[in-house]
């Protein structure tokens, strides 16, 4: 087990501990801050064993003596006893319905001691008999909601999130390429085509001895409890921890026509095959032909020039017009990491971050940028410590004394505003007005109807000092679907109005969406790259927004936070007129 992905289980073991405590009604202090300690666990910059034993993570803010006591338990021994008590005091199926779109802790309390219900599927047999619409507070519109709710949630549990997939896909990757005989390993599939969630993990191992002799040895590789599935070129692996993984092994004078058929999509590859055909060549048993002609394909630029292709970045092959585009040579330069001069979007512990202002300036200092946006959340998001004007005044005294001392990277003053129902900002103009920049964003009130949502945003776009739309959709990846909104509408106010609009690029959220990234700039929107960082550890986030950017197609000139930060309070200033 990975460093990074043992801090996550016991991050989520502390955010399940939050979420029983919630459901027995226990103090609501005591359930913020296991769920603070959840988020600092899973931003530690180290090892979780090192900042135990240096004493940093004690030392932290809102972590205290009770919570460190669960972190070395778990850390020790990989259990609980305060978790396995509320386990047995609380039945499991009620967290499970804290994940369902707008069934509070209070709903769930009043259907478990109404209804006697403790399951999913006797809350979906619930939805569906009017005994949940029957019940005070709901009706049928809330008892549809709940059932087109679980529906999802069943679909999204054979996905995993993009950095859980990476983190499994890295330590099978490193494990796999030390293997004797393995000559590369390299992840294929969602994962190197940088999909937001991901069903199935590849790996491509390039090997001269053949592959029943990796296969044999791929027995003695730490954790693999069984194979099935196997073929001449193919097994599936399941490991101990329960990551299944297929593994397909190739001769390197194979290895690009293999390491494209692995990549996908499905729909890239029926374009290819089509254009294959067209070329006179075929794509038979993961091998290129022309005729009867074996066509050595070493890497996947020989593939594609064999075809008469540009090389086609895995991020582009979703099956849209990347054939096409490759068929004439028109492929555009995509977006690197290197390409971002600016860091926005991320909180300090003046709101709900870990970390405080100068050491998330010196992180993202030593992290190559030139500048920092720091937004912390405003006064309405009261569950996040949201600062009132008072406390942006001190935030800014703050940031200027850091600033002074910090040269190398220039360090501008935000907000995270909330975007209130009726569109509104909530702070007043001259508040804003002593702000470097606004980012806008929807916190509460999902439940709108389409045109009501979308009237609200259009609103919001009106205010000279909003600078850029966060998480336009209100997304959260195999949790909550994208609230109803006109997106082709916000895109057209945002152009003209001149307000970019946010990847917010926080693994659980990567919205907007990369499929409509191409619609947002032929509308002339301006597009942000937003960690939404809580602490040292979320400027990983941006890789992943970087991802998104790359899938829709963007490069460069199409990043706000790409430019330098005069550049970038010149596009802040252009709408205060």
């Amino acid at each position: 087990m990975t460093d990074r992905m043992e801090k996550r289980g016991v991050a989520e073991a502390l955010e399940q501990v939050a979420a029983f405590m919630e459901l027995q009604g226990e103090n609501v202090f005591r359930v913020r801050t296991f769920r603070t300690v959840a988020k600092v666990v899973g931003g530690l910059p180290g090892t979780l064993r090192e900042a135990l034993d240096d004493g940093s993570l004690a030392a932290t803010k809102g972590v205290g003596p009770a919570s460190i006591d669960v972190i070395n338990e778990l850390a020790a021994t990989g259990r609980s006893a305060l978790l396995e008590e509320l386990r047995g005091q609380v039945p499991p199926g009620l967290v499970e319905m804290l994940a369902i779109s707008g069934l509070g802790v209070a709903k769930i309390r009043q259907i478990h001691e109404t209804l006697g219900i403790e399951s999913l599927p006797e809350l979906e047999a619930a939805a569906s008999d009017g005994r949940l619409a029957a019940l005070p507070r709901f009706g049928q519109k809330t008892a549809d909601n709940i059932r087109k709710s679980i529906a999802f949630l069943r679909q999204a549990s054979a996905y995993r999130l993009a950095h859980h997939a990476d983190d499994e896909a890295r330590t099978l990757v490193e494990a796999l390429g030390r293997v004797p005989g393995v000559l590369s390993a390299t992840a294929a599939g969602e994962v190197r085509r940088r999909s937001e969630v991901v069903k199935d993990l590849v790996v491509v191992l390039v090997a001269e001895v053949p592959a029943a002799e990796i296969f044999a040895r791929l027995g003695q590789v730490a954790g693999v409890h069984e194979f099935a599935g196997q073929d001449e070129r193919h097994v599936t692996l399941r490991f101990v921890g329960g990551t299944t993984a297929q593994i397909l092994v190739t001769p390197p004078l194979n290895a690009g026509a293999v390491l494209v058929q692995a990549t996908g999509s499905d729909a890239h590859l029926r374009q290819l095959e089509a254009h294959a055909t067209r070329e006179g060549c075929s794509l038979r048993g993961a091998a290129l032909w022309r005729g009867s002609e074996f066509v050595p394909t070493p890497d996947e630029e020989a593939l594609y020039r064999a075809l008469g292709l540009a090389w086609i970045p895995p991020e582009l092959r979703e099956g849209g017009q990347e054939i096409d585009t490759a068929a004439t040579g028109a492929i555009p330069t995509l977006l690197e990491a290197g390409d971002l001069r600016g860091f926005l979007h991320c909180h300090t512990d003046y709101s709900d971050g870990s970390n405080s202002v100068s050491e998330l300036a010196n992180g993202v200092a030593a992290a190559g940028y030139e500048w920092i946006g720091i937004t912390d959340h405003s006064q309405s998001a009261a569950y996040a410590g949201g600062l009132s004007p008072d406390g942006l005044r001190r935030q800014a005294a703050e940031i200027a004394e850091v600033g002074a001392r910090m040269p190398g990277c220039r360090i501008l003053h935000g907000v995270e505003a909330d975007i209130l129902a009726d569109g509104a900002l909530d702070y007043e103009d001259d508040v804003l007005a002593r702000l470097d920049f606004v980012i806008g964003s929807i916190h509460s009130r999902f439940n709108l109807t389409g045109p009501e949502m979308t009237a609200r945003v259009l609103a919001a776009l009106d205010n000279p000092y909003l600078t850029i739309l966060g998480h336009p959709t209100g997304r959260l990846l195999l949790s909550r679907d994208a609230y109803a909104i006109d997106l082709e509408a916000i895109f057209a106010k945002a152009g003209a109005a001149g307000v970019a609009i946010e990847i917010n690029a926080d693994p659980h959220r990567l919205d907007l969406d990369w499929r409509v990234l191409r619609s947002a700039r032929a509308h002339g929107v301006m597009i942000s790259i937003g960690a939404d960082a809580h602490n040292l550890a979320g400027l990983g986030n941006v890789a992943y927004g970087v991802g998104i950017a790359r899938k829709g197609w963007l490069g460069p000139a199409d990043i706000l936070n790409t430019r330098t930060a005069e550049g970038f309070l010149e596009f802040a200033r252009a709408r205060r007129g």
